[in-house]
């Protein structure tokens, strides 16, 4: 424990006597959580909309109208000719094309039906599935209000009516900050955790001082954990920031309880840390640790969970994320945040990444090989 003490220390010293590193564990996470999570927006507004008309009708000026104020649509053109909108689409000034034929008015009001062309650009397919889907749904919204006008209902209605009621629960104002703040958190942890772990032996090599701890009688453990412990402890404090500014600026309380969180939010980063350890066991310098980091960063992020549902991946991209220790502290964080899930229902992922934990601290310490 004595030698232990004499290498923390001279850890710590080396931490703080670097202001780049500090930077980079207090100041950078603090900026990307205050910016990210109003980019990753799941919502899509301000989609350009061009509208062909082609008939001019009292009934044709509702629709727009209605389609305008919903507050997802910009009109940039309104027009009698199809190619100019599609001309308008080319040169990306306009995202839909709404195309409503001439004698629409009279084809709904006489026959009870019309038809209304829709073109849409999918170069952006998640805005041009959004977009339709928004204006399906107004259309929809607009032909049951005009149905809604011409039945004279009697007092007992031949036709069946169905009412559905529902309830958002965990998040009842379906607000995706709620969503999105706790998975952000997890990135930028993990991005501080692994980054400065896998550069950290490495960096040692690179000044010389690790030829001077080889031929000392330290012993591999209590290396590992001299570069270990120290940032476990600031990836602790960087998250207890993350939390802070989550109350803030979003305020958002979790709903479960804080020592879940910073129970599984520890075992997390010893699982992280020791993949950044092992890292920096086996690479040469910082540039090539960092390049190792960012790839395996980058599979962990876009397999996570954080943008795109796990579930909607198809099956080898599942089996993938049961080895990315990501992907179960973003379920963790979500569930004890929004949920206020406690350790018996988190039990099996506390378990797999107490495992990731032992794997990967195990295998960087007997990987460390002391040299003369």
């Amino acid at each position: 424990m004595r030698t232990l003490k004499f290498l923390l220390q001279k850890e710590f010293r080396q931490i703080f006597r670097d202001p780049s590193i500090l930077r980079v564990i207090f100041i950078m996470p603090v900026i990307q959580l205050m910016i990210l999570p109003w980019a990753a927006d799941y919502e899509m507004k301000n989609i350009q909309l061009s509208v062909v008309d082609h008939d001019h009708s009292e009934y044709s000026r509702q629709l727009v109208n209605k389609i305008t104020a919903s507050g997802y649509f910009i009109l940039t053109e309104y027009d009698n000719s199809y190619s100019q909108s599609l001309r308008s689409v080319e040169h990306d000034k306009s995202d839909l094309i709404l195309e409503i034929p001439a004698q629409f008015e009279k084809s709904l009001v006489k026959e009870s039906e019309a038809t209304l062309f829709m073109a849409l650009n999918a170069i952006n397919g998640v805005k041009a599935t959004l977009g339709g889907t928004y204006l399906r749904s107004i259309i929809q919204n607009y032909n049951r209000e005009v149905r809604t006008e011409w039945i004279q209902f009697p007092r007992f209605s031949p036709e069946p009516n169905i009412e559905i009621a529902s309830s958002n629960w965990f998040n009842p104002l379906m607000n995706y900050k709620y969503f999105m703040v706790p998975g952000i958190l997890v990135i930028l942890l993990t991005m501080v955790g692994a980054n400065l772990a896998a550069i950290n032996i490495v960096k040692e090599k690179e000044i010389g001082t690790i030829e001077q701890i080889n031929v000392t009688p330290i012993k591999k453990h209590h290396f590992i954990l001299g570069k270990l412990i120290p940032f476990w402890l600031l990836g602790l404090v960087v998250l207890t920031l993350g939390l802070i500014i989550a109350r803030l600026v979003y305020g958002i309380i979790p709903a479960g309880s804080f020592f879940t969180i910073y129970a599984f939010a520890a075992v997390y980063l010893l699982a992280v840390l020791g993949l950044g350890l092992l890292i920096s066991t086996y690479a040469s310098n910082q540039q090539q640790a960092m390049l190792i980091s960012f790839f395996l960063m980058m599979i962990f992020i876009l397999l996570g969970g954080l943008y795109t549902s796990i579930d909607s991946m198809p099956a080898w991209a599942r089996t993938i994320t049961r080895a990315n220790p990501v992907a179960y502290f973003i379920e963790v964080m979500r569930r004890v945040i929004l949920k206020g899930s406690g350790f018996a229902d988190i039990w099996d992922q506390f378990a797999i990444v107490g495992g990731f934990a032992i794997l990967l601290n195990g295998w960087a310490v007997w990987s460390y090989r002391k040299r003369a």
